[in-house]
């Protein structure tokens, strides 16, 4: 197997905070471990900005969960300038506010402003030109400038400490409006890897041929410029390509999971207990599940679907099973941190999303040896599952109906797909996908920056 070029690695991602985002945040750590275990000590960059005592706190709950090996993993930029102001100051040049627009201000640990930071309520927020305000310094051009002033502090300090001002740093950009800001970084001796999470396309999420404006039509614009995409799926890149064309630069590396131990036996399950885990939001469609669970239970009256996960369509979800007479059927569970011994009591795992990028849960819920009924989202659900389970049409309560109830008046159909999922789960553990990783990134760091300057 190739081996992890020798670097300074570092992750970047908009924010990394316990129960928010769902598989954003469960597949980046998740990839920080994988590196780390490979034989790198990734650091992980956020710019959200929340208080170094609120970071603090978000880092323990992922160390006590096991979802990063240690606190000091962990930077942020607002911590850094907390600390040690000197490369925000470096960086701010004469000017003063932006006039007419609203502003945050952000102190030092003493409590004086220290910065202040345009507030831009637009999905393209990382776009403006708005001054951000560096008290006593100056100004930085908008967040661009703000975060590259940041980059590169933290870039000077990992070859500090490698004794190597040359030496070479791979940046593994997790958020597109970030990696599009970077697109013009030009250090020959940074390599800038990035991931996607999600489907590229829009409303109604199945022509691959559809306009594609905003924030994914201007990161597909210039993908050709980052040294390495991973794509999570097969499917998705090889859409990306046909439409687009081939850098070379696109690799498959799915987001990996942890096997965990063998799974009890489909005896022991409920019967008659489906789950789902994910967040509660448009995306996933968890009213389609809510409908389909309108004809399960005139088939099979004691069916239970236990729905995990919070988000902001809980109260319209709820309402939809009152009016529909499922109370005693439906439950909305709301957050849970005891993943495996829910998918462990299960005799079904559903997913009905409209779109993914790749399905983490129904791959966690392989791994558990559920058999899962997916929607056929672009991306993912038909890759993961393979003959684990089945898979049926996007937004179609009544196929989603049909599988359930075959599945839960079928257990020795049941227990063939549970040996199914195990088997379709152990293609995502870190063993399997850490290969293709690291040829990705080996890949990207023998070749030439895509960014440089000639």
């Amino acid at each position: 197997m190739t081996e992890l070029p020798d670097a300074e690695y570092l992750m970047l991602s908009s924010r990394l905070i316990p129960g928010l985002d769902g598989g954003f945040t469960i597949a980046s750590l998740a990839r920080a471990r994988l590196l780390a275990d490979s034989g790198a000590d990734p650091v992980l960059l956020t710019v959200d900005a929340g208080t170094p005592a609120a970071h603090a706190e978000h880092r323990r709950e992922f160390v006590a969960r096991g979802q990063a090996r240690s606190v000091d993993a962990f930077a942020n930029l607002f911590d850094d300038a907390v600390a040690d102001p000197s490369w925000l100051r470096n960086a701010a040049r004469p000017g003063e506010a932006t006039p007419g627009v609203e502003y945050r201000e952000i102190p030092d640990a003493e409590g004086r402003p220290l910065v202040s930071l345009p507030v831009v309520r637009d999905p393209d927020w990382h776009l403006t030109d708005a001054a951000v305000v560096v008290h006593g310094a100056g100004v930085i051009a908008g967040f661009r400038g703000l975060y590259r002033a940041w980059l590169e502090f933290v870039v000077r300090q990992a070859r500090e400490r490698a004794g190597d001002p040359a030496r070479l740093v791979v940046l593994v950009c997790e958020a597109r409006q970030i990696g599009e800001m970077l697109v013009d970084w030009a250090d020959p001796d940074v390599r800038l890897v990035h991931t996607v999470h999600n489907s590229h396309l829009p409303a109604p999420y199945d022509d691959p041929d559809a306009a594609i404006e905003g924030l994914w039509g201007r990161w597909l614009a210039v993908a050709d410029r980052f040294d390495a995409v991973l794509w999570p799926t097969a499917a998705q890149r090889d859409e990306v390509i046909a439409r687009y064309g081939d850098p070379g630069t696109f690799a498959v590396v799915p987001n990996g999971i942890e096997l965990g131990s063998e799974p009890p036996e489909p005896a022991s399950r409920d019967g008659r207990l489906v789950v789902m885990v994910n967040r509660l939001a448009p995306q996933k469609r968890v009213d389609v599940a809510i409908r389909a669970f309108q004809r399960v239970v005139e088939a099979v009256p004691d069916a239970r679907l236990d729905v995990y996960g919070d988000g902001p369509l809980r109260a319209q979800l709820q309402e939809l099973i009152d009016t529909l007479g499922l109370a005693s059927n439906v439950s909305l569970r709301g957050a849970t941190l005891e993943r495996d011994a829910i998918l462990d009591t299960a005799a079904v795992f559903v997913s009905t999303s409209d779109f993914e990028g790749q399905g983490l849960s129904i791959a966690e819920a392989l791994a558990r040896g559920v058999a899962v009924v997916a929607t056929d989202a672009r991306y993912g659900p038909r890759e993961t599952i393979g003959d684990a389970g089945a898979v049926v049409p996007v937004g179609d309560a009544d196929a989603v109906a049909d599988a359930v109830i075959a599945l839960l008046q079928d257990e020795p159909r049941r227990a063939e797909l549970a040996t199914a999922a195990r088997t379709a789960a152990r293609t995502l553990e870190a063993d399997a996908v850490r290969p293709a990783l690291i040829a990705a990134l080996a890949a990207a760091a023998t070749r030439p920056s895509r960014r440089a300057e000639s």
